[in-house]
């Protein structure tokens, strides 16, 4: 059954702001009802308990088709009965345009007007948007790429709060019902090519970590989530990077790793140490690590390929040229999807475009030959798995669903929607939620 829900720009308080805030606290949440960050509940593009369906049109096994008001690449992320999802919605007379001056720079958005940075909430089972808050209203001191919007990051969720990344514009936290609880501004990046922002924060624990590589003085830093209070920040020698940090366990203690172009870092979470840091990845990180059973995969593609597989246990210093580096490839590796970490495999397609590889983790060997994708192109979206399935959607609306048989995936279905598609889905019980530029579709079997 499809459902089509419209969007009140001035929507804020009223009895269904109240009810929402009350039936989250009440939910109990079950590990298929839950994709709290971009990657999912492991930080892979895995969702172990969800079963999406395998077939779907405009005209089948649409659940609802809710328009979104303005543009966002940012994922959706799912706790209980709520999605939240975030926007920035341009308003007012345009301007002179905000000067697209930074060095090399090319194919960018003109921007003219100001712009209002929103966080929203939308009903997981109807489509319904509960509540939409305005955190910021500004006009944009940079430009970002044609491909891209303002609003790159996605969000992340612990069930208590949501956490909101707009860059230099913000970083926000609200409780479920919208209201904001604390906010900080960690200043204006200076992004290459004036190409835009987009590394989500990373949440783990009581923890909210950013990373802020740009041309000036790039940092990490960590926020506890309830207060905004920094507990650590430490500089980076990096460059421009949009990668997004994950959080490993290792050993008892939890690893902040973060890829970028003068090296892969994994920092101590609670003191913001250098642990161990490996060099070899290109210029314009843009794909985020993936890690499982205390191993840790990174990949980038730009001037140059490169792909490295880091062992956990016995990490310390500089380990580029250890035994800690288990292997390494210099082909078909990612340059905007990120991998996806399906088991004992990892899928990943080449820079951005239809062909797919998959690499044993343990020895990187690939498992069967690159596999042409059939009718998909440009691809910016990272692939997602279930139910021993791998979902792969490209900027023209086609998701291919291919079985999970690393020598020899099967098509099993090519769908396409009417939109445009960069964010990565979100699987959820019998769920996948597609956030196009202009709607959010929530996929399930009728």
């Amino acid at each position: 059954m499809l459902t089509t829900h419209g969007y009140n720009p001035d929507m804020r308080f009223g009895p269904a702001h109240f009810l929402a805030t009350l039936s989250i606290l009440a939910l109990p949440l079950r590990a298929q009802e839950s994709w709290p960050r971009w990657r999912g509940p492991h930080d892979t593009g895995v969702a172990p308990a969800a079963k999406p369906p395998i077939r779907w049109s405009e005209k089948e096994n649409v659940r609802f088709k809710t328009p979104l008001p303005g543009t966002g690449h940012g994922s959706p992320v799912v706790h209980g009965d709520r999605i939240y999802l975030t926007a920035t919605v341009a308003f007012g007379d345009a301007g002179e345009p905000v000067p697209d001056d930074a060095p090399g720079a090319h194919d960018n958005a003109r921007v003219t007007r100001d712009h209002r940075f929103v966080v929203i909430a939308v009903d997981r089972h109807s489509g319904e948007i509960v509540w939409q808050e305005t955190v910021h209203e500004q006009r944009p001191h940079a430009v970002f790429h044609k491909s891209s919007t303002l609003t790159a990051a996605s969000p992340a969720t612990d069930g208590e709060h949501v956490f909101a990344f707009f860059g230099s514009y913000g970083v926000f936290a609200l409780d479920m019902g919208g209201d904001v609880v604390w906010h900080t501004d960690l200043g204006d990046m200076n992004v290459k090519h004036g190409h835009g922002e987009g590394a989500t924060p990373a949440l783990s624990g009581d923890t909210l970590i950013v990373n802020w590589d740009h041309e000036g003085q790039s940092f990490i830093v960590a926020f506890d989530k309830s207060t905004g209070e920094e507990r650590w920040r430490k500089d980076r020698d990096e460059v421009t990077s949009w990668a997004t940090p994950i959080v490993v366990e290792h050993d008892g203690k939890r690893q902040v790793i973060v890829s970028g172009t003068t090296c892969v870092r994994a920092y101590d979470l609670e003191t913001g140490d250098v642990i161990w840091s490996c060099r070899g990845l290109s210029h314009n990180v843009v794909a985020s690590p993936v890690a499982a059973d205390g191993m840790v995969f990174a990949g980038s593609s730009y001037e140059k390929k490169r792909m490295f597989a880091v062992r956990l246990e016995g990490a310390a210093g500089d380990i580029t040229n250890t035994d800690n580096v288990v292997w390494r490839r210099q082909r078909r590796t990612p340059y905007v999807p990120s991998p996806l970490l399906y088991g004992d495999t990892l899928y990943f397609l080449n820079h951005y475009q239809g062909f797919l590889s998959r690499a044993d983790t343990k020895t990187g060997a690939e498992r069967g030959r690159p596999m042409r994708l059939p009718g998909m192109r440009a691809i910016y979206a990272s692939p997602v798995g279930a139910a021993d399935r791998i979902y792969i959607t490209d900027l023209e609306g086609a998701t291919l669903v291919l079985s999970h048989e690393p020598d020899e995936p099967k098509i099993l279905a090519r769908n396409v929607l009417n939109d445009s598609f960069s964010a990565s889905a979100a699987l959820v019980g019998d769920a996948i939620y597609f956030r196009g530029r202009r709607s959010l579709y929530c996929i399930a079997e009728d």
